[in-house]
């Protein structure tokens, strides 16, 4: 059951950071290239959470028990 909770929180962690940078590309018609988006979102924590949250959804997917 634990893997369950946390396959969901990866998920929900996923698509916090997939919103974030979907919404960040917003910068780029502004007059900024592409170069200058990903220095942007290198220095926002909420980009972070896309890899969280996958890291989170392997681990929970490689070690559910398979019983």
């Amino acid at each position: 059951m634990i893997w369950i909770f946390w396959f969901f929180v990866g998920f929900g962690l996923t698509v916090a950071g997939g919103v974030s940078l979907i919404i960040y590309l917003n910068i780029i018609p502004v007059g900024l290239g592409f170069i200058d988006y990903l220095i942007f979102i290198k220095d926002k924590p909420e980009s972070y959470l896309l890899l969280v949250g996958i890291l989170i959804i392997t681990f929970s997917c490689f070690f559910y028990p398979s019983d």
